[in-house]
């Protein structure tokens, strides 16, 4: 009764008064590792319900204690128990379900949807089978089927909020993304808010470009997690300080002290390798420096793009490339790089230690990170300190927090020297720009400029919706209203959904601009995409997180870029693109700096169609696109690393 009623602890006192009386009475037993589990002491509500299962052919209490040992950690023993119930009592439906949960979490896809759907078979009405289903589904890839399982979980338990929460994952997957929402917060709704659960709500905000309230989000998923150490801290802390770093509501301060939280929970979970310094300089005195590159990035992706053709002239004599891919998704890109690295190997699926353990077996000298708090990032290997000198560039645009990491690799830009305080690691200037673009194979010719046949100025962006912010829309809202005739060209693969462009169309009307001045267009292959710069007369740069790679592809179409000055790294990027392509004028120094230099842009076509016509060749002939200059200095700077580690150490 005491149980039934949840008053677990006064249960407890009157189960162990029963064993006192009785100890092979396994009722009382059984109970008492159920009370001990309900108030989460795992340990010890193992110990007893194992005790009470050993010889028992009881399938209810098999199927509990397997639950205990799943909650413990323990997958392969509960799946043992699991399957010890079902063969005790195959029409035990829940058992079925329950196993289905556990072969999921041990990425058993196939195994768990074939007893998801022997759970169903038994009893078509338990929302936890269809759930499992859908979970299986999900793992599998397919999302249509796990949508299905989720909303039938739900019709047969209505309040069930795990079904929301799962159905909400799979529904943000899909892009559908105020549905997601809407099955979001009634998964929150429903008193038990999980970790999961809002990290789930920060995911589908970012998603629709509200950074600054995915924020608060993931603090609340975080404020959730009970030890900084573990998996669901490092999770938590990615998400937070990716959100966070293109967050204009998050100060840098504020964002350092998170970025040092996640330091010291790389700490916690590191044993750094210490490494000889007098052998290794000794050692690398006669050959290459061994520098390593950890990314999943080195494809068809803006990492990808921006070092192609950096590999292509790196100096063999002075730098052998090594290469370490954390994911195993490759293209053409990646076949082109292979052949420019030494060594090529993936530590994709390789927990930190081992990979750690590799990139320290080759003797690596500096070990460069491409990836930052983004997916896919193998940051959680240089806690480990596998190389002398570890340092980050490209992928990420704001510290990594761990001090494991000795450099964060920027520009004058980028980089200025009152803003070093934003970075646990040391700044490392390269010249002219950190970026250096490899412009596209495709065969797409620069076009007239596109107001001349027109009559009024288009202006475009390219870029992910994420990036437009309330304050962009206000802002690209007031140049519309200043050119009456002007159009606004917005092309993302988000816009291939009607209720986002409803919705993208909303938030322009609310400052005044009818749908009529805005043009949607979705994805597209490679060279239509290079194409539909010939429907732009001026690109227009998000703020605070400005285009990087799109900025890079509309001087090479031709098309000038429109950017912000900002006051952080990632509010720079574009700064640092236009400065290296020698365009520091199209950088707006505030708000109405940038509708001013915009509107004066679109009343002078003569000056566009001149600009147009050389573009794409001045951008070629700056160092925003000369590989080998670029090459030399990002060689310089390794061995400029190395050279003060060798140094220093050895006067210490």
């Amino acid at each position: 009764m005491l149980r039934a009623q949840e008053r677990h602890a006064d249960a407890i006192v009157h189960y162990r008064r029963a064993i006192e009386l009785n100890p092979a009475l396994p009722a009382a037993c059984h109970g008492l590792g159920l009370s001990l589990w309900a108030l989460g002491e795992l340990s010890e509500a193992v110990s007893v319900l194992g005790a009470a299962a050993a010889g028992s052919s009881d399938a209810s209490l098999h199927n509990n204690y397997a639950g205990v040992l799943r909650d413990a950690g323990d997958l392969d023993a509960a799946a043992a128990h699991y399957a010890r119930a079902i063969a005790l009592d195959a029409s035990l439906a829940v058992a079925h379900a329950n196993l289905s949960g556990v072969r999921r979490r041990q990425a058993r896809y196939a195994e768990a949807l074939v007893h998801a759907q022997e759970a169903i078979r038994i009893a078509p009405d338990l929302p936890d089978a269809q759930n499992q289903a859908g979970n299986a589904h999900h793992g599998l890839g397919d999302l249509v089927a796990a949508q299905a399982c989720y909303r039938t979980a739900l019709e047969l338990n209505p309040a069930d909020s795990g079904a929301c929460h799962n159905l909400s994952v799979v529904l943000l997957k899909r892009e559908r993304h105020a549905e997601a929402l809407a099955y979001c917060r009634q998964a929150l709704a429903g008193g038990h808010p999980t970790v999961s659960m809002y990290v789930n709500l920060g995911d589908i905000l970012r998603a629709q470009g509200n950074v600054d309230a995915a924020v608060p989000a993931y603090r609340d998923a975080l404020a959730l997690v009970r030890d900084d150490a573990s998996d669901d801290a490092a999770e938590v802390l990615g998400r937070l300080l990716f959100a966070a770093a293109a967050s204009a509501t998050v100060s840098p301060a504020d964002y350092l002290n998170d970025a040092r939280r996640y330091g010291r929970h790389l700490a916690a979970r590191s044993t750094r390798y210490t490494h000889d310094v007098r052998e290794r300089a000794a050692d690398a005195l006669h050959r290459p420096l061994r520098v390593g590159f950890v990314s999943g990035d080195l494809r068809q992706h803006p990492v990808g793009i921006f070092v192609e053709s950096v590999f292509a002239h790196l100096d063999r004599t002075r730098i052998a490339p090594c290469v370490y891919t954390t994911s195993d998704e490759a293209d053409a890109i990646t076949a082109r790089l292979k052949p420019h690295a030494a060594v090529w190997r993936s530590i994709a699926g390789c927990d930190p230690q081992a990979a750690a353990r590799t990139i320290h077996d080759d003797g690596i000298d500096v070990l460069v990170d491409l990836a930052g708090h983004t997916q896919a990032s193998g940051l959680a290997a240089f806690g480990w300190k596998p190389a002398p000198v570890q340092a980050s560039w490209l992928g990420f645009f704001a510290s990594t927090g761990s001090d494991a990491i000795d450099y964060f690799i920027g520009d004058a830009q980028t980089l200025p020297a009152d803003e070093a305080y934003h970075f646990v690691e040391q700044p490392w200037q390269l010249p002219d720009s950190y970026l250096c673009f490899t412009p596209p194979s495709d065969d797409v010719a620069v076009g007239p400029l596109p107001m001349a046949a027109n009559g009024h100025v288009t202006f475009g962006c390219f870029g992910k919706l994420v990036k437009l912010g309330d304050d962009v829309v206000r802002v690209w809202s007031r140049v519309l209203d200043a050119l009456p005739g002007a159009r606004l060209l917005l092309k993302a693969r988000e816009l291939e959904q009607a209720a986002v462009r409803d919705a993208t169309a909303a938030r322009f009307a609310r400052h005044g601009i009818d749908a009529s001045r805005l043009l949607f267009d979705g994805a597209s292959p490679r060279a239509d995409y290079f194409a539909a710069y010939n429907r732009i007369d001026v690109a227009l740069s998000p703020f605070p997180y400005p285009g990087g790679t799109t900025t890079a592809e509309a001087l090479w179409m031709g098309v000038p870029v429109l950017g912000m000055k900002g006051g952080r790294f990632v509010t720079h990027i574009c700064e640092s693109l236009l400065h290296a392509a020698g365009m520091p004028d199209w950088i707006a120094g505030d708000e109405d700096d940038y509708v001013a230099k915009a509107v004066a842009a679109a009343q002078d076509g003569a000056r566009l169609a001149a600009l147009r016509a050389t573009l794409r060749e001045r951008t070629l002939a700056s160092p925003l696109c000369d590989a080998a200059r670029f090459a030399r200095n990002l060689e310089d700077a390794f061995v400029g690393m190395w050279t003060r580690y060798t140094e220093t150490a050895q006067t210490a």
